[in-house]
């Protein structure tokens, strides 16, 4: 796919009531129709490169809205009983605070809901790496019978039913609402959930806090964890588990090297999205600073930086007081997120 950077300006739609309105906004060119927001429609704090978009999906306020319409509605789902917020809770850093993820009917999934924070900045999705898109990997969700469990086109033909979509989908791409439309709509919505606006960027931290963020650094934790999303996006195996059901990038590659292999995860809001892990078994941000501390278990697949680190109680404590300093509050409470 050819791809192009480009800055996304603008002013954020902030809602479309009713098609007459809709068309209205076609059609008049008098700017008093829409409501005036201040900020650009994808956010872009300091230190934070462009994110790189699709030339075919270039972020608009029409885009985003319909993209967000989508993101909270049940429909999506088999049994009309959850939708994308389902799992991905605002409050909560868009995760879902439980071990194991449920889909339509209750269905258990297989692995804990990531945090969608700066998803518009990965190189590759899913835990394993193996979706090369988002728009495609909002796929993945839609056809997985633990999650929504519906068939891509009768999804779209159970939508395109909705007059107010159409006209959205219309006014956003130019054609009747379609899975094509469907699962680009969402993945613009979803590159506006940016997140680089915590008291540890403003650099308002408390002496402690700024104690643990030496520790930070003195113990090699932005090694795996640096720059501004907090994360290098590596594929590596952690071994904080001692056993690994989950077989991660070898579910795909079925390479002995790639057992227990997966992305590296953000560490932003990270004391708000616990249970921890793929599988959500690590209950607390404490328990996992301990289990880096005492190095993990072994496992043949290992990332070889990671190793014990001789903490004390003190340092354990400060280093957590400063990843709670990586909450943005901003982000978790931003109106324009909300359905």
């Amino acid at each position: 796919m050819r791809r192009s950077s480009s800055p996304a300006n603008g002013i954020f739609a902030t809602g479309i009531a009713a098609v007459a309105l809709l068309v209205l906004l076609v059609g008049c060119a008098n700017e008093a129709t829409v409501a005036a927001d201040p900020e650009p429609l994808v956010d872009r704090p300091p230190g934070f490169p462009e994110q790189i978009y699709p030339a075919d999906n270039q972020p608009t306020p029409e885009r985003v809205a319909l993209g967000k319409r989508l993101f909270y509605d049940v429909r999506m789902s088999a049994n009309l009983d959850v939708s994308c917020a389902t799992c991905h809770d605002q409050s909560k850093a868009f995760t879902d605070g439980l071990p194991l993820s449920k889909g339509t009917a209750g269905r258990i999934g297989a692995r804990n809901a990531p945090s969608l924070a700066n998803v518009g900045y990965l190189p590759v999705f899913m835990r394993e790496g193996g979706v090369p898109t988002l728009e495609m990997q909002i796929l993945a969700p839609i056809q997985e019978h633990a999650e929504f469990d519906m068939e891509a086109p009768l999804l779209a033909q159970r939508l395109a039913q909705d007059s107010t979509l159409q006209a959205m989908s219309r006014l956003a791409y130019g054609r009747d609402l379609d899975i094509w439309v469907v699962t680009r709509a969402i993945a613009s919505f979803e590159r506006t959930l940016v997140s680089g606006r915590s008291r540890a960027d403003l650099d308002q931290l408390t002496d402690d806090e700024r104690r643990g963020r030496n520790i930070f650094l003195s113990a090699g934790c932005a090694t795996c964890h640096g720059g501004p999303l907090y994360s290098d996006n590596r594929l590596a195996c952690n071994g904080l588990l001692e056993k690994y059901s989950d077989r991660g990038r070898a579910r795909l590659t079925n390479l002995p090297s790639d057992e227990a292999v997966f992305r590296v995860p953000s560490l932003r809001n990270v004391g708000l999205t616990a249970p921890y892990l793929h599988n959500g078994s690590v209950s607390s941000l404490r328990e996992v600073i301990d289990l880096y501390n005492r190095g993990g278990y072994p496992h043949p697949n290992k990332d070889t930086s990671l190793r014990p680190l001789g903490l004390t109680v003190l340092d354990c404590a400060s280093l957590e007081a400063f990843l709670r300093a990586l909450t943005d509050d901003r982000f978790t409470t931003n109106p324009r997120f909300r359905p």
